[in-house]
């Protein structure tokens, strides 16, 4: 015979419901960086034209299949807005619990906003447009920049921010993962900015990068509730 009070049970019953939350909201983390990354790189190696050396991954949001990536920034990028709460619950008490999960959310609103604004046809891609830029960008253009300057951003301070959290608890693997991700996203994002040649490509290695080390990050934490 049970001798456990109502509100006992009553607490319990919470508690379970409330794990069960943060278990869901975190496989929202968990999904959205490999489902972002296997459509994004599936489309690159298989739509004719596109060269992932000379065109950015956003420019896939072109052409009769543009809805493909458009929907997959739109999202992964909920995905991760949502599971940003998770995140929270997770770590709550510990260094970094309140700006990891903020600028996971960030840079999750980020890729929303890089989904609803198309970046315009570059360098031949989709086959047909210009080889060279235009000289003008258009408005949408210039919003879609500015959404992924937000979300790169936020990816490398979340990643940096996640550094410091497994120093601080003396995980020394996680640390040195979260930094070296953070760091492979800060310098193919500058490659690409200065430039650089390759630069679409160094800067599609980090951004993959820095959000599969959040979805790892997301995984360990939904495994540790």
């Amino acid at each position: 015979m049970s001798t456990r009070t109502p509100a006992a049970s009553a607490t319990a019953t919470a508690t379970v419901s409330s794990s069960a939350t943060t278990r869901s909201l975190l496989t929202c983390v968990v999904v959205a960086s490999p489902l972002w990354a296997v459509v994004s790189l599936t489309q690159a190696a298989s739509r004719e034209g596109f060269d992932i050396t000379r065109h950015p991954l956003s420019a896939l949001s072109n052409g009769s299949l543009g809805w493909l990536q458009i929907t997959n920034f739109l999202l992964a990028g909920t995905l991760l807005a949502i599971g940003a709460t998770g995140l929270r619950r997770a770590l709550r008490g510990t260094p970094g619990s309140t700006w990891a999960p903020r600028l996971v959310r960030i840079a999750g609103i980020g890729m929303i906003a890089a989904g609803a604004f198309v970046m315009d046809p570059v360098d031949g891609f989709p086959l047909g447009a210009p080889s060279v830029e235009t000289a003008t960008l258009t408005w949408h253009s210039y919003a879609h920049f500015a959404a992924g300057s937000i979300t790169f951003t936020s990816l490398i301070a979340a990643c940096y921010v996640l550094g410091r959290h497994f120093g601080r608890a003396g995980n020394r693997r996680y640390a040195i993962g979260s930094r070296v991700a953070g760091t492979a996203l800060l310098i193919g994002n500058g490659w690409a900015m200065a430039g650089g040649r390759a630069g679409t490509l160094t800067l599609a290695v980090g951004a993959v990068t820095a959000l599969l080390w959040v979805s790892v990050v997301a995984y360990r934490s939904r495994r540790g509730l």
